[in-house]
Order: C-alpha cells, then sequence, then structure tokens
C-alpha cells in the first residue's frame, strides 16, 4: 500500500499522506474508547443524578462538574506525566489517552443525557402513575424513549468533539494524525513544511467530522420537528 503512494505522489508527498492515513486509524480507535467507555460511565452518572438518594445524586453531580471544569489537555498531563513521575510508574500512552478521554466524555454525556431527561413533561409520569405503573417501569417505557429521541443528535454532535479532543494526547507520546503530522511538519526533509503538513491533517480532520456533523443536524431536524407536528395533531 505505501508504494502504491510513492509510485502515485512520489516522495515525500507519498510517503507522508500513507503514514497520516495510517496514523489516522488510531485517531479512530482512541475516539472510540472514549466514545464507548464515556457512553458507559456516562449512563451510570446519569442514573445516579436522577437516584432517589440525596447522597448518590450529590457524588454524580460532583462528579460532572469535576471532570467538565478540568480541561482536557490538564487530565492529559496529570494521568500521562504527572502519575508516571509522582508515582514512579509506567502509564501507557494508550492508557492514559483512554482514560482522560473516557471522563472527559462521561462527565459531558452524562451532562446531555440528564438534560434530556428533565426536558420530559412531568406529566408523562403522573399520566403514568394513574395507569397504575412503577416508577422504573415510568422511568423505562415512557421517560427513556422520549428523552433518546431529545439526546440522539447531540450525543452524535458530541463524537465531533472527541475526535477533536484527540488530537492534543500527542503530548503524552500517543501515535496518531498530530502526532505523525508535527514530527514531519517539523522534519528537515524538503516539501515537508508546516503550511504543507497541517492542511493535509486538516482536511483529515474534516472528513472524520463533517460527515457526523451533517448526520448530528440532520438528526436534529427530524427527531426535533417531528414532535411540534405531533403535537398539532394531538390538539386538532
Amino acid at each position: 500500500m505505501k508504494q502504491i503512494f510513492v509510485d502515485v505522489l512520489g516522495k515525500p508527498f507519498g510517503i507522508v499522506l500513507f503514514q497520516l492515513f495510517d496514523a489516522t486509524q488510531f485517531t479512530i480507535y482512541l475516539s472510540l474508547i472514549a466514545f464507548v467507555g464515556g457512553g458507559i460511565i456516562g449512563l451510570l452518572v446519569t442514573a445516579g443524578r436522577i437516584a432517589p438518594s440525596k447522597s448518590l445524586r450529590a457524588v454524580s453531580t460532583a462528579y460532572t462538574w469535576l471532570f467538565q471544569s478540568v480541561p482536557l489537555l490538564m487530565l492529559l498531563f496529570l494521568l500521562g506525566l504527572g502519575m508516571p513521575r509522582l508515582f514512579e510508574i509506567n502509564v501507557d500512552p494508550w492508557v492514559a489517552a483512554s482514560l482522560s478521554l473516557t471522563l472527559y466524555t462521561s462527565a459531558y454525556l452524562s451532562e446531555v443525557w440528564r438534560g434530556a431527561l428533565a426536558a420530559i413533561p412531568a406529566g408523562q409520569s403522573e399520566g403514568g402513575k394513574a395507569l397504575g405503573l412503577t416508577t422504573p417501569q415510568i422511568v423505562l417505557l415512557i421517560i427513556v424513549p422520549q428523552a433518546f429521541r431529545l439526546a440522539i443528535a447531540p450525543t452524535v454532535g458530541f463524537l465531533v468533539q472527541i475526535i477533536k479532543g484527540t488530537s492534543l494526547a500527542y503530548i503524552i507520546g500517543f501515535h496518531d494524525l498530530m502526532s505523525i503530522g508535527k514530527r514531519w511538519a517539523n522534519s528537515p526533509v524538503p516539501g515537508t513544511q508546516p503550511f504543507v503538513i497541517y492542511p493535509m491533517m486538516a482536511m483529515i480532520y474534516f472528513a472524520l467530522c463533517f460527515p457526523l456533523s451533517v448526520w448530528s443536524r440532520r438528526l436534529e431536524k427530524r427527531l426535533g420537528s417531528s414532535s411540534p407536528k405531533g403535537g398539532a395533531k394531538a390538539s386538532a
């Protein structure tokens, strides 16, 4: 595959573009790990924020505020550089980057999902109680399906922020698109000046993020416009 790039584009552009594309897979892997891991933790935190227990709600709220307030760059420094030096241990860049982005993602997703649950009118729960449903049944059968429609578009949209956030992981030695791009941009090889390399990297990030942004807007438009129509028909 590398030879095909070299044959078509020549040197050094063929080698540079091949390595950028090859490193992009690690950007995608890290984004998926953060999204899935952050989603799982975010669900637990969201459940804690709507739980009957005051102490559980307080802990969940504090978790969200903490990791929303701490910049992602600081998390990467602390987990990727601070902990290894403080405790004299080796922390793999994959582990540090995955954990930092997962914590960052979980805090924001939990807030998105809590907001979607809070947006459901109280009358929905009261209607469920009038039908004799238990609280778990009301949440699972009435509240969650409606909240899912409200949360799906911003959740997909936040995946764009995760992808862009992975570009900071190079500071702890994570081998991704940004790391390889900066290495080439700082190299003395003719034709690999920053004004050549960085636009190539920007186009790759654009190719990753733009389809998700468009999908998020379409979901928001589709799911957001269905409720008013349904309400108009119901009131008619």
